[in-house]
């Protein structure tokens, strides 16, 4: 057995890297879309179990109990806690070379089951995604592939994952185009598009072909097409109050309540209380979406807008306080309510107007509210067609989508998955100059080959040590302690060296520079252009513990930003 293992291994690991991205697409699809079922399956019976405690005032103590439960096994027992799943991903494909733990292939689906099952707002869509995409990991890692190949492996991995769980492999393909790998290249679009065809099929033969929310057709007229303009406003306020609220509840527990416990126990117990009052806001939502869409929903403006605000906050109370789950399904309904409202609005506005009705507004306020809180448009207007079956209102969609999301970028320039990882500065998408820069390092800029000098050197010694170089910088040091001083420049000194009584009188201190940033081994690339920009300087010392170490010079960086570049665009 371990000899065909070798075998299939060394097999694979020699292919030509189309035919290992061939099959790294298809194994990663495959269990991808049994990880993606398997969780639908769990929080069916699970909350099939839990719905006779439904409508009891005890009910209220589930959510803080699920979340609580999530917590600690995520924390203490399965040791996976941090973050909820999609922001993970993005890092671990920008600066980690696709790299995720062999436990985020279940950590994060058993942490849903728990979270969602229970009465926490939120989406089983995450944590599947940081399972398919550690999966893809670990069967590049496996393979001994390279970073190129395992961020793919990676990224077909989230792709298998969301078409299998809404039945969308369009939808998966460009989602993690979109938002995941933040790029449309060869290499990666093979493996993605291989594995999302394979999870798709997975879940058709295991749960049918179904599209999950089927609406009537729609006749789309011109006074449609001129409301979705106005929604879209309307859409960008709702996403934007979303994606606040979720980061500023999260602040607040982390930094009010140091206990991760405590901090589980007073969000679950909010969700338990808004659930109490406003059921319809429990969960992942889908049956408030299947009603709205269908057109038997009926409620006044008033309650539509108090269940908006409701989900929000109740899926912010989730997911701040270390619950696990997405914001796809929260998302969802937070659409479907709004375009519901707002039909509601313009009926009672526009009275004499003729509308298509309350369904094209449900979807195009789904796509509006994607589109606006992940900043990807082309992912919300393709989910919605496909678990829809939409292409109807696809004109609708593509306006709604893209205003809101011109709207939602001029107030918030990151998505709900990218502000936390903005502002730690670890944001850095594919082939940018930021990406591209942080894969050099000072040590690999740094030139050696520079002459030393005594501070106290005539400048008539120096002359014969001009000779020698092929530089115009010398560093400075103290004859006695070895500290660096500063810089001589030779273009500096031009005037002295042809006067023979000047270079016999005047020593290196003299004239030597000493005003100019230095450079510390450890200064990203970044740091250091900034350095360069601030003096005006070509070349720049770098100094560590007052040792003068080399130099670096923009032509260094220049030559090897080329080669990077070079290296990640190969493909």
């Amino acid at each position: 057995m371990k000899e065909l293992k070798l075998i299939i291994k060394t097999t694979l690991k020699n292919l030509d890297y189309r035919a290992q991205l061939i099959i790294i697409g298809i194994i990663v699809g495959v269990f991808s879309g049994f990880a993606s079922v398997s969780l639908n399956f769990g929080l069916k019976k699970v909350s099939d179990f839990f719905i006779k405690f439904h409508g009891n005032f005890y009910f209220i103590l589930f959510p803080a109990m699920g979340i609580l439960i999530t917590v600690l096994f995520l924390k203490y027992v399965i040791r996976d806690f941090e973050g909820h799943g999609v922001p993970e991903v993005i890092h671990s494909v920008s600066m980690k070379g696709g790299f995720l733990k062999k436990r985020s292939s279940v950590s994060k689906l058993i942490g849903s089951l728990l979270t969602i099952s229970s009465g926490g707002s939120a989406g089983p869509e995450s944590p599947v995604i940081i399972s398919g995409a550690a999966i893809g990991s670990n069967v590049a890692k496996y393979l001994k592939t390279n970073d190129k190949i395992r961020i793919a492996a990676a990224g077909s991995g989230a792709a298998g994952a969301i078409a299998a769980i809404f039945n969308a492999p369009i939808a998966g393909i460009i989602f993690t185009m979109e938002v995941i790998l933040g790029e449309w290249s060869t290499l990666n679009m093979l493996p993605v598009a291989i594995s999302s065809v394979t999870a798709t099929i997975i879940s058709r033969m295991l749960s049918g072909n179904q599209i999950p929310f089927k609406h009537h057709l729609i006749n789309v007229s011109i006074n449609d097409i001129f409301a979705a303009a106005g929604f879209s406003v309307f859409l960008a306020v709702f996403a934007l109050f979303f994606v606040r609220a979720l980061k500023w509840i999260k602040l607040l527990f982390e930094k009010s309540i140091k206990s991760i416990i405590f901090r589980a126990i007073l969000g679950g117990g909010l969700v338990g209380v808004i659930i109490i009052f406003f059921p319809v806001v429990k969960g992942e939502g889908y049956e408030v979406v299947r009603t709205l869409i269908s057109g038997e929903f009926s409620s006044t403006i008033l309650i539509i807008f108090v269940l908006i605000v409701m989900k929000i906050l109740a899926t912010s109370f989730t997911l701040g306080s270390g619950g696990a789950g997405g914001v796809f399904a929260p998302c969802l309904v937070i659409g479907s309510l709004s375009g519901y409202l707002y039909f509601q609005l313009l009926s009672a506005i526009f009275p004499q107007v003729q509308f298509s009705g309350s369904t094209l507004f449900a979807l195009s306020g789904m796509a509006g509210i994607l589109s606006g809180t992940l900043q990807a448009p082309l992912t919300g207007i393709f989910l919605i067609v496909e678990i829809t079956g939409g292409y109807d209102v696809i004109l609708p969609l593509l306006l709604v989508s893209f205003l809101t999301l011109t709207i939602t970028k001029l107030i918030e320039k990151h998505s709900i998955y990218q502000y936390d990882l903005a502002e730690k500065g670890l944001l850095l998408r594919p082939r940018t100059d930021a990406r591209i820069l942080s894969d050099i390092n000072a040590e690999e800029l740094l030139e050696k080959d520079l002459i030393t000098v005594d501070s106290e050197m005539l400048l008539k010694d120096l002359i014969p040590l001009i000779k020698e170089s092929h530089r115009n910088y010398f560093a400075v040091e103290d004859k006695k302690t070895g500290k660096f001083l500063g810089m001589v420049n030779f273009n500096d000194i031009k005037s002295y060296i042809f006067s023979s009584d000047l270079i016999k009188s005047i020593i290196v201190e003299e004239v030597m520079e000493t005003d100019f940033p230095r450079i510390s081994i450890k200064d990203n690339v970044v740091n250091i252009l900034n350095k360069f920009d601030q003096s005006r300087a070509w070349s720049l010392p770098v100094v560590e513990d007052d040792k003068f170490l080399g130099l670096i010079s923009k032509s260094t960086i220049l030559d090897h930003y080329r080669k990077e570049l070079k290296a990640q665009t190969e493909y």
